[in-house]
């Protein structure tokens, strides 16, 4: 079988999602949109698996504007993705991060405030007095300043704004294909077209990849380099006896990080790149929670001591090795090869502005909305890396 589109997007989670639905929504674009996702029940993606937060508080401006659009898009979600009436009941809680430095973080936590600002996001710097008054259950032993997300910050259901998304772009006429990519061909500069795992054969006029943590291998079937790989994270699930009132999403100088889940808590750690491999399988490891997380967080928040492990998940990091910031736009040879990939994290709270931001190159030839030109493909080619600091 052959079938034609304008567009063929692969991978339906969340970014390619949010793709679908801007491109098929925009007034300027007229077009066939196919979305290839080899698992509509999303038991493994990375979109269901992550924690689903959304903040301002990072150090690069692409960033921030990106996660700000992302917190306008949760709090008026039935202005884009109402479908027959109904809004999607993506539970957005305005809890705030809270970011805690050392005295040797102190500086890079007052530069990284000063473009937050710039940007107009709604924090503030809090010395270790001020902290223990808002939060008295917060040991601040070594703490030297903590930067508190005031408004639109928090965390929501990234399942509930998966389904929106691929619901409304439904409705908008994109057409989702169970299946797989295994080739994409193409002559010197083009990508014409892909084939499927099926055996069915796609054309396309343009090639959006969003394929998440495994964006690399699809850029590699067209012979294109992409430093792209997914790196596994696990998020544990705890039960306190103690109530602890008003707790934002907190982050340790250490990177360890918790939050309220409901009456319970979630909970976890980057690793040390060291011990950060490459690795598509989701299996448990509680080494993490047993050497790291548990006695920091004991430590940190006295209350937290007493707790009990009830549960625990793996996700996937669609993990940028070179910057850890997303690579959008087109490639640089292949001008009909597009890139929403390498979030390193983020990639759920910034699908709408990445989704919005593709439609607009796709339909005008250039970003309208936010100018996300620094996160283009080129960087890479040159050896530019625009380096996100705030990577939790």
């Amino acid at each position: 079988m052959a079938e034609n589109f304008d567009v063929a997007i692969v991978g339906g989670g969340g970014i390619g999602s949010a793709v679908a639905y801007f491109l098929t929504a925009n007034p300027d674009f007229r077009g066939k949109v196919a979305v290839i996702e080899r698992d509509p029940t999303y038991s493994r993606c990375s979109t269901t698996r992550s924690a689903g937060s959304v903040r301002q508080q990072f150090s690069t401006p692409g960033n921030i504007e990106m996660s700000k659009f992302g917190a306008y898009f949760l709090k008026h979600i039935g202005d884009y993705l109402t479908v027959d009436g109904e809004v999607p009941q993506v539970s957005f809680r305005e809890i705030g991060y809270l970011f805690l430095a050392s005295a040797e973080g102190r500086s890079v936590l007052e530069r990284n405030h000063e473009i937050q600002k710039a940007h107009a996001a709604d924090n503030a710097l809090l010395g270790p007095s001020e902290l223990s008054a808002r939060f008295p259950w917060l040991n601040t032993n070594g703490i030297a300043l903590g930067s508190l997300g005031l408004s639109n910050e928090g965390n929501f259901d990234p399942h509930a704004l998966l389904q929106g998304f691929k619901r409304k772009a439904r409705a908008q006429g994109a057409a989702y294909i169970t299946d797989e990519a295994v080739s994409i061909s193409r002559d010197i500069n083009r990508i014409t077209g892909l084939t499927l795992k099926s055996g069915t054969k796609i054309s396309c006029a343009i090639m959006i990849n969003a394929a998440g943590p495994f964006a690399g291998a699809v850029a590699a079937l067209a012979g294109v380099a992409l430093p792209v790989k997914p790196r596994k994270r696990f998020v544990y699930v705890i039960d306190c006896r103690t109530p602890i009132e008003r707790c934002p999403l907190l982050i340790d100088p250490t990177g360890v990080w918790v939050r309220p889940e409901g009456p319970q808590f979630i909970c976890g750690v980057s690793p040390e790149e060291s011990d950060d491999p490459d690795c598509d399988d989701l299996e448990l490891d509680y080494r993490l929670w047993d050497e790291v997380v548990w006695p920091t967080l004991a430590e940190r928040v006295p209350a937290l001591e007493a707790v009990k492990l009830t549960n625990a998940w793996a996700g996937h990091y669609d993990y940028n090795t070179v910057d850890q910031n997303a690579i959008l736009g087109r490639h640089p040879e292949i001008d009909n090869l597009i890139f929403v990939n390498g979030f390193s994290g983020h990639g759920i709270q910034q699908a709408p502005a990445a989704g919005r931001a593709i439609s607009e190159l796709v339909t005008q030839g250039r970003y309208i909305s936010l100018d996300l030109s620094d996160f283009g493909y080129q960087r890479l080619v040159d050896g530019r890396p625009l380096r996100e600091i705030n990577v939790v």
